[in-house]
């Protein structure tokens, strides 16, 4: 059987992953296509005995339209990524309600974090911890600047020393493979499609409830009233769903496996695969962040909470849930 090292599964999955990032913006330009033909490719050339229209796909039509609106939709969308990718710091403190944590505040944490670093031969990254009952820690940061762990004082108080060095190396790991990276992009790319999806909807809700595109006779006449805006928009809807689903099923690729090698690198540097694996167990029996219910932001959670998976959107993305199943990981990490 052949053998295959750690490091050589950390540089396949960042290979992997660098691939499944560049299938994102694809899946954007493919949906533009696609909506772009459903909406303009057909054309009246004629009408039979009936009097009916008869239509043509026209790919030449499209491919025009097509070239015409990437470039907006390229920048929009390479604007939207740029400032989030830059501000995610301090979307993600404002979302938990993190704040820094002083050596002086608990040093018992700082130690922790100083060991595993030295043993890992990294540098120290930010603390960071939430004032909340409940069991958590994650990983931030796209650079040396940036990269913090985040506890919650819950985890603090309930974890032994050494089940939360396992935690602790969990996300120290992350750290170490750029798994914050990808995963931030992966949630960026995801927010966009799934904001748009959003506003579409949302905007159809409204215009059926307090009613909307009320057309004129003469507006009919033209073909261009009401029906046929929300028409499209339909149209914009099922496409933008499709490039969602599309979207989920990449960021379940990138992300699953990375939180085994996490685990891995957890129980490496903290040297205790079963202080780890007792940590999940007591994690997993009351995850979260009180008043944290963005669904994108858990995923960097080492435990992704049940209970956000309430709206439509969180429901379709738990059918292809980030984290393993934790009864798994706990039962990988206790046959080290």
């Amino acid at each position: 059987m052949h053998y295959v090292g750690i490091q050589t599964q950390i540089d396949r999955n960042n290979r992997n992953s660098i691939l499944l990032l560049l299938t994102f913006p694809c899946i954007i330009l493919g949906m533009m296509w696609i909506f772009l033909a459903l909406v303009t490719g057909f054309e009246t050339v004629g009408y039979d005995e009936y009097g009916y229209s008869q239509s043509q796909f026209n790919a030449d039509t499209v491919n025009a339209n097509w070239i015409t609106c990437a470039p907006y939709v390229i920048g929009g969308v390479g604007l939207w990524f740029i400032i989030a990718y830059l501000f995610n710091t301090r979307m993600i403190q404002s979302a938990t309600g993190a704040r820094p944590l002083t050596r002086k505040e608990n040093p018992r944490i700082y130690n922790i974090v100083e060991n595993l670093c030295i043993a890992g031969g990294m540098d120290m990254p930010k603390i960071n911890v939430v004032d909340d009952p409940q069991l958590n820690a994650f990983a931030s940061g796209i650079n040396k600047d940036s990269y913090t762990v985040t506890v919650t004082t819950g985890i603090c108080d309930r974890l032994t020393d050494e089940e939360l060095a396992g935690v602790i190396g969990h996300e120290l790991t992350h750290i170490r493979n750029h798994d914050t990276q990808v995963l931030i992009t992966s949630i960026i790319f995801v927010g966009i499609i799934s904001t748009v999806l959003s506003a579409l909807t949302q905007f159809v809700y409204r215009t059926f409830i307090y009613g909307g595109f009320r057309t004129t006779s003469s507006d009919n006449k033209k073909g261009n009233g009401g029906i046929g805006v929300m028409a499209t928009i339909l149209v914009a809807i099922v496409c933008t769903a499709l490039a969602y689903l599309f979207t989920l099923l990449t960021r379940f690729a990138i992300s699953r496996r990375r939180e085994f090698m996490a685990d891995a690198g957890g129980a490496e540097l903290c040297g205790n695969p079963l202080a780890l694996a007792s940590a999940l167990r007591k994690i997993s029996s009351d995850p979260g962040l009180s008043h944290t219910d963005r669904d994108d932001v858990a995923q960097l959670f080492i435990i992704h909470p049940p209970q956000l998976h309430q709206s439509f959107l969180s429901s379709l993305g738990s059918l292809f849930a980030t984290h393993p199943d934790t009864a798994e990981r706990i039962r990988i990490l206790e046959q080290f």
